[in-house]
């Protein structure tokens, strides 16, 4: 494990990351950073820990919203194969309620 101390809208945090993962954490903070100062810098948020919450928020609907670019699912977003998944689900076990009585 390695250590680095990184800073996230002017406090100093020591995070751990495995050995070769340091630029990823790096650009993690970088971002992290850059939307918190965003949220701070607009004025409409007090607080360090709501700000981080809304930070994590609009992360959280970018992630759920990125679409894949290839292969059988592409042009769907996360939440859409989420549902895809739960829609599939819901099948195959009504399909396989009717077995259950058999035994």
């Amino acid at each position: 494990m390695t250590q680095l101390d990184v800073v996230i809208m002017g406090q100093t945090y020591k995070l751990a990351c495995k050995e070769g993962e340091e630029a990823t954490l790096l650009q993690a903070v970088a971002y992290l950073d850059e939307k918190m100062c965003v949220i701070r810098d607009a004025g409409k948020i007090k607080g360090n820990d709501r700000i981080a919450v809304m930070a994590a928020l609009g992360i959280a609907a970018e992630f759920l919203s990125t679409r894949s670019p290839d292969g059988p699912l592409s042009g769907m977003s996360l939440a859409e194969v989420k549902a895809q998944i739960v829609a599939m689900h819901t099948v195959i076990d009504s399909a396989l309620t009717p077995q259950e009585n058999l035994f």
